[in-house]
């Protein structure tokens, strides 16, 4: 883990849903050889989360847990509703309008909204200039008409 101020990345979601995205950002996460916490508010969507990790593709899995359960320090992947880091993740993934809380530690955290949704796309908007006011390193991705992800800021 890092000292150093985060990257923080949004990504705008317009083409794809949640979870499509977010397998490929954590299996590129995990390819970096880093350790990943999804944090979001709703316990419903990180029901969802984790079973959809499970089945994503066919020929593959992404290893994960939840926080509170045994083991969760060693997860590679963990899912949670904490502000607290207990599997020393260097990527945080922010998915619904849960806190980012204290980026201390982290070398990049990711802000995925929905743009399809007034009160996300507002929300972010809101996020991105504090954030931006408090001087963070950020940066915001968009999809092209083909699905690519293309830096826009």
């Amino acid at each position: 883990m890092s000292d150093a101020t985060p990257e923080i990345w949004f990504y705008h979601l317009e083409r794809s849903t949640l979870d499509q995205v977010l397998p490929g950002l954590l299996e590129k996460t995990r390819e970096r050889g880093w350790k990943a916490l999804v944090r979001a508010s709703d316990p419903h969507l990180l029901d969802d989360i984790d079973e959809r990790l499970w089945t994503y593709r066919d020929d593959s899995f992404l290893a994960h847990g939840r926080a509170g359960e045994p083991e969760a320090a060693r997860q590679p992947i963990l899912l949670t509703d904490s502000t607290e880091n207990p599997n020393a993740a260097q990527a945080l993934f922010i998915v619904d309008s849960a806190e980012l809380g204290d980026t201390k530690g982290f070398d990049r955290c990711f802000i995925i909204f929905d743009g399809r949704n007034d009160e996300a796309l507002s929300g972010a908007r809101v996020r991105w200039k504090t954030l931006k006011d408090q001087g963070a390193n950020l940066a915001y991705w968009k999809q092209s008409p083909e699905g690519r992800w293309e830096k826009a800021a």
